[in-house]
């Protein structure tokens, strides 16, 4: 596995908890729900819309449900951008510009494009949706950087 893949791989894994994190913590502290809905709605992509809240309590198979389909997707996602910027020479904060403007088309397509099939994600257009997803693709064009870079630029001294 080349490691550009693997850079990808391992920026999808932490943005997309970086991602997660910020969802449930705002979404609990600001948002006036609780943080077990961001999972539910992410589970009910493949467990459908029965597993919605309410109640938005904590469920154990719903939650890894949601958290693998999460993950898988930040995957994808980060091996799309990882296409879209390796080899372009750009820097480390173009990168992270190119990582926030992604997450916004990402939070554009999830939000506005996908209810025709999940529509309970119309009800999460809202700046916590928007900032997480903007935060998910600088923390992704930050990591993927720094570990796609680092890599490069040892092949190159060698």
């Amino acid at each position: 596995m080349s490691i550009f893949i693997r850079s990808a791989i391992s920026a999808g894994l932490i943005a997309g908890l970086v991602f997660l994190i910020l969802e449930m913590v705002l979404v609990a502290t600001v948002g006036g729900g609780t943080p077990w809905a961001p999972p539910r709605m992410i589970a009910a992509i493949v467990m459908g819309d029965g597993v919605l809240p309410p109640p938005a309590d904590f469920n154990p198979v719903i939650v890894l449900v949601g958290l693998i389909v999460h993950f898988v997707l930040s995957v994808v996602f980060a091996l799309i951008f990882a296409a879209i910027v390796t080899g372009r020479g750009l820097t480390v904060a173009t990168t992270v510009i190119a990582g926030i403007v992604f997450g916004l088309i990402v939070y554009g397509i999830s939000f506005y494009l996908m209810t025709e099939f999940f529509p309970w994600f119309a009800m999460a257009r809202n700046w916590i949706s928007v900032l997480g997803h903007a935060v998910f693709g600088g923390v992704l064009g930050w990591i993927y950087f720094n570990r796609a870079a680092r890599v490069v630029t040892v092949d190159r001294v060698a």
